[in-house]
């Protein structure tokens, strides 16, 4: 346990140093870079490339290079992007955008694959529920990564230099070769030896083929929708406008550290409560943050209430996170990478599209189609849930896990 706990720290600390950096860079994007428009036109260039590597990299990556290296690989994507901004230019920003955007797939693919992995194995030793132990790893990993919105805004509100981001980001792909252990999964092994490269890259869309992930599609996507929401929407047309852009910062702080507690909170207590209270609390936390959008008036003397929808936005957001995270490794244990890599390319077309319409629609249309999407996916994930208890009506999650869940050989196919 004490081993499987540091490598969950590890990676929960790099990521956090690294974050720190890119959150800090991307929120100011738009101003440091508002010339002819590079800083929107960078963004939308990482989340295509983001998207595109989704499909393909991160089941050939990983099975080359292992988890740990392809995170450390990967991580050097996001120090390439930060060099990028040092001499803002269409010739260095647009290609080191292109360049995180290929290496955030793998690196957030092979992050959910690790911590996966560790759960599983240290559940089968100690005899416990994998589920149990998944999400309490997701839920520790939230707990250190969320704060990362709380540094970056910090750097981004005060406009520390840029050499402290470079900084950072190096400081993660060291913490992570030296100290992060390798880890292997028996089964992963032997597939790396029987499977072809060309079943290997077409294997994200392959697993499309289950109608479990097909059914998740939506709340995958709805993840872009709400981060996007809160980020550019409620910020620009909520906060901005009623109290001014000084606030923006201390809004994403309120909303980051909440999301940061309330990750831990979720990943302990769901072995008690079970995912699907979860995910009801935080639906009906954002439906009510959603409608309250779409009907309240901004006043500058209602200061509480421009953080407290941040902070309920947090609360539901670390859900969200942690739950639909642990999910996809408690489904598709047998098919982690293609999995994972369908939730990084699902979440990215979701930041895609609210970035494509963000200004071309009035807030309360866009508030509108959130709350469309957010409906949407509560109905098709509670038909997951259906076709997990039809498939195995009083089945404990152990047995299932050890059979490598329903729909085992469907998600081979």
């Amino acid at each position: 346990m004490e081993r499987n706990l540091k490598n969950v720290l590890v990676i929960s600390f790099g990521f956090l140093l690294l974050f720190t950096a890119y959150s800090g860079l991307q929120s100011l994007q738009s101003s440091l870079n508002a010339e002819e428009g590079l800083g929107v036109a960078s963004l939308s260039v990482l989340y295509a490339a983001l998207t595109l590597s989704s499909m393909f990299l991160p089941p050939i990556i990983i099975k080359k290079l292992g988890c740990k290296w392809t995170i450390a690989v990967s991580m050097c994507c996001y120090v390439a992007y930060s060099l990028g901004n040092f001499y803002a230019s269409w010739y260095t920003l647009i290609p080191t955008s292109m360049i995180l955007g290929l290496g955030g797939a793998p690196l957030w693919s092979a992050k959910c694959t690790y911590l996966t992995i560790a759960g599983t194995l240290y559940a089968d030793k100690a005899g416990k529920s994998a589920k149990d132990i998944i999400n309490q790893y997701f839920g520790i990993f939230f707990l250190v990564f969320q704060t990362s919105g709380v540094w970056g805004n910090l750097i981004s509100s005060l406009i520390l230099s840029q050499s402290s981001n470079q900084a950072s980001g190096v400081l993660a792909v060291l913490l992570v070769i030296i100290f992060l252990d390798q880890i292997k999964s028996d089964q992963a092994e032997t597939e790396k030896e029987k499977t072809p490269f060309w079943s290997t890259f077409l294997a994200t869309l392959r697993h499309l083929k289950d109608k479990r992930q097909c059914l998740l599609i939506p709340l995958t996507m709805y993840s872009g929708f709400e981060q996007a929401f809160l980020s550019g929407d409620f910020s620009k047309s909520f906060v901005t406008c009623a109290l001014g852009i000084q606030y923006v910062g201390y809004m994403m702080i309120c909303f980051a550290g909440i999301n940061s507690l309330c990750s831990l909170l979720f990943g302990r207590i769901s072995q008690f409560t079970g995912r699907k209270l979860l995910f009801a609390l935080a639906a009906v936390l954002n439906t009510s943050c959603l409608i309250t959008v779409l009907l309240w008036k901004p006043d500058p003397k209602q200061l509480a209430v421009f953080f407290v929808i941040p902070g309920l936005w947090g609360v539901s957001d670390a859900v969200w996170q942690t739950q639909t995270n642990a999910l996809y490794g408690i489904l598709f244990e047998k098919n982690k990478e293609a999995a994972f890599a369908n939730y990084r390319l699902w979440e990215s077309v979701g930041f895609v599209i609210a970035f494509a319409y963000s200004t071309k629609l009035q807030v309360y249309i866009k508030a509108s189609i959130v709350l469309s999407v957010l409906v949407l996916s509560m109905l098709t994930y509670g038909a997951v849930e259906y076709l997990e208890a039809k498939s195995s009506p009083g089945t404990p999650a152990a047995t299932k896990k050890e059979n490598g869940g329903p729909h085992s050989q469907e998600t081979h196919m």
